[in-house]
């Protein structure tokens, strides 16, 4: 859906408007944040006009370097970072700062910007510039993001209980770690992204100074997901092995009921060789008891072997 959002000041309330001919009634010193939502060209050109600046395109947000995330002028900061949706499919923002006036592009809709809306609408003395609604947006994503690690947890625990109290393995578990390594590896990259883009607002010379605090604590805060990150890829790879482990042991148990039943019929198919052989000079041969004793020799073994099993502990 195709949405333009002007969120400005009045008086001491947040206000928002929804179309672009608003910009030449409001005063730009009362606009504190325009969210674009998958607005056509025209509109983009319109408020590149109005604002003197650059929105990049979605092609430009895709494909451009990790190195090369964050534009600094004298007047001006231009950030891209990578938001995750519920889904994990990453969706790129596009950040625009000029005037204490904060633009952002993007193409779908995101939990952590409906939050921060929810919030200036409560505080909004709290937003006087888009620099404080772009440090809200930041710790709303960051929050965000140690909520899906918390369910990925949840998920591996899950996981684990189920490995656990499995009589059998099953080759869903190995698909199942698989998906889980992928999923914390994304939000450990996602993690990452706010921690450079972050560190990089830090070292800006014109950033609010009351916001270097919370600049500073969003650092610590992905310090610690890091953490949990690292944590969450220590107990994949152990259930990975665990159920490597179980895969092996059943194999074995497998191998192993083959290995007593071929040598619990050795000895009988031995003595059915010996008996089975076309000699004309055989004692047993012309015997009345022969086949009653070939078969008693047969179980005699067939026991012996199994009593030696049963005395060796193999069963």
């Amino acid at each position: 859906m195709s949405e333009l959002r002007i969120y400005y000041k009045d008086n001491d309330k947040i206000k928002i408007a929804k179309t672009i001919n608003a910009l030449k009634e409001l005063d730009k010193k009362d606009i504190v944040w325009i969210d674009l939502l998958d607005v056509s060209d025209k509109t983009e050109d319109t408020l590149e006009g109005f604002l003197k600046i650059d929105i990049q395109e979605d092609e430009e947000m895709e494909e451009i370097e990790m190195s090369s995330r964050y534009i600094q002028t004298d007047d001006s900061i231009v950030a891209n970072s990578n938001f995750l949706k519920d889904n994990f499919e990453v969706e790129p923002v596009n950040f625009v700062l000029k005037n204490n006036i904060l633009v952002t592009t993007r193409d779908v809709e995101l939990g952590s910007f409906s939050e921060t809306v929810k919030k200036m609408l409560v505080a909004a003395r709290s937003f006087p510039t888009g620099y404080h609604v772009l440090v809200a947006l930041m710790e709303t994503r960051v929050e965000k993001d140690a909520d899906l690690i918390e369910d990925t947890t949840d998920l591996i625990t899950k996981l684990s209980s189920e490995i656990n109290a499995s009589d059998h393995v099953d080759e869903d578990v190995l698909i199942q770690i698989k998906d889980l390594q992928e999923k914390v590896t994304i939000i450990r990259q996602n993690i990452m992204d706010k921690q450079r883009v972050i560190s990089n607002f830090l070292k800006c010379d014109f950033f609010p100074q009351d916001l270097q605090p919370r600049l500073t604590m969003i650092i610590k805060d992905i310090n610690s997901l890091f953490d949990y990150t690292r944590f969450g890829f220590d107990r994949l790879d152990y259930l990975q092995d665990t159920f490597l482990g179980l895969v092996n042991i059943e194999q074995n148990k497998i191998i192993k009921i083959f290995t007593v039943v071929n040598v619990i019929f050795l000895p009988p198919t031995l003595v059915a060789s010996m008996y089975g052989m076309n000699f004309d000079f055989m004692p047993e041969l012309h015997w009345e008891h022969g086949y009653l004793f070939s078969l008693l020799l047969m179980l005699f073994f067939t026991l012996g072997v199994l009593g030696i099993f049963k005395w060796k502990k193999w069963l």
